[in-house]
């Protein structure tokens, strides 16, 4: 049986560990033993994370929805259902959106929500 060497394939590894070490503090950039801990930690706080900030987001849509719709005299919760009743089907980033960069076009979708909820009152 021929002898093996594995250097190039040990050498190509660490060098792509390293590579994703790169700006790590200390020993954690160029130390391989230490840089293969750090970068397998990193990798599951990037993989928690991508699900995390799916409802940072969220969270951050519904928080400008509702400090704009207080401008116009209803809570966050009223216009969520305002916009079932009225029919208006636009997911809560666009309706941040819209209420961040187009206020005249948000207050026109609440003049919406409002003769909805009034009608569905009557």
């Amino acid at each position: 049986m021929a002898h093996v060497k594995r250097g190039v394939t040990t050498h190509a590894r660490h060098k792509k560990v390293l590579k994703m070490a790169k700006g790590y503090r200390g020993r954690s950039n160029n130390c391989f033993r230490i840089a293969i801990e750090k970068v397998e930690k990193g990798l599951q706080y990037a993989y928690r994370d991508r699900r995390n900030k799916k409802r940072t987001f969220r969270a951050l849509w519904i928080q400008r929805i509702n400090a704009a719709v207080r401008e116009h005299g209803l809570v966050y919760s009223q216009f969520a259902n305002g916009l079932i009743h009225a029919g208006i089907e636009l997911d809560r980033k666009v309706l941040a959106d819209i209420a961040v960069h187009q206020p005249d076009a948000f207050k026109a979708i609440v003049e919406q929500v409002k003769s909805a909820l009034t009608k569905k009152a009557a």
